[in-house]
């Protein structure tokens, strides 16, 4: 042993309670992944929806998220959302008026949410990270609404594991060029002037604020490609 770790100081009985009650927290993470797996893969073709979980029935915010949601269920796509009010309600109920499945992956906060009642299939997670995951495994496509700090974290997390190639490359579109322009423009400005990222890694993203081109992008994309990940594509969701 190094004089190092030698001088380190023995671990105390409240301590080592802490740990062991940290490590048999494992199984409830294993256990959130494995009713994930089991839930979702099932699924042929998805859609994830991020937005707001401030916007209210009346909004046009929400409003255009409901129809795209009822158009992409309508196409055959479930749909995806964190099963929380605003912009995640809309998604469902949205999708839920479509042929496709309503699918709502619920968390777990201190100031408790809600789920909405529009969802066909619900999920309950404890923890972010494991949720996160379910959001962009069994994705054919990522949508981007207007929101806040939880909906910035999800367009960060998957535009960096495409950029990556942690995930295989789909069609990820941010709705309502006036609510994001002012951030593509610091993407522009500052983060490509300063080498923070590339001039490809803008291409990663679409910006539209139709909902028959939301549904169109999407088609495009898979036209000369199946929209099931290839065997390629399968091995690398499985490091994600």
């Amino acid at each position: 042993m190094s004089d190092k770790l030698s001088k380190f100081p023995r671990i105390s009985p409240a301590s080592e309670a802490s740990l062991n009650r940290e490590s048999w927290k494992i199984f409830q993470i294993m256990a959130e992944f494995v009713e994930g797996f089991e839930r979702l893969a099932p699924i042929n073709s998805s859609v994830s929806i991020f937005g707001s979980a401030r916007i209210k029935p009346d909004h046009p915010y929400y409003k255009i998220t409901e129809e795209i949601a009822q158009k992409l269920s309508d196409a055959g796509f479930s749909v995806i959302s964190g099963g929380g009010p605003g912009i995640m309600e809309a998604a469902n109920k949205g999708a839920q008026q479509g042929k496709s499945l309503s699918i709502g992956l619920n968390i777990q906060l201190p100031e408790e949410q809600l789920p909405n009642p529009f969802q066909d299939m619900k999920l309950h997670f404890r923890h972010f990270f494991s949720r996160k995951v379910m959001f962009v495994k069994y994705a054919s496509a990522y949508i981007v609404c207007p929101g806040g700090f939880g909906t910035l974290d999800e367009m960060a997390e998957m535009l960096t594991l495409v950029q990556t190639g942690k995930t295989r490359p789909i069609p990820i579109i941010l709705v309502n060029k006036k609510f994001w322009q002012p951030l593509l423009d610091w993407f522009e400005k500052t983060l490509q002037a300063d080498g923070m990222i590339a001039a490809d890694d803008l291409k990663l993203f679409k910006l539209i604020d139709e909902p028959d081109e939301v549904v169109k992008a999407i088609f495009d994309h898979y036209e000369h490609r199946d929209i099931k990940p290839s065997a390629e594509e399968q091995e690398i969701l499985l490091q994600l």
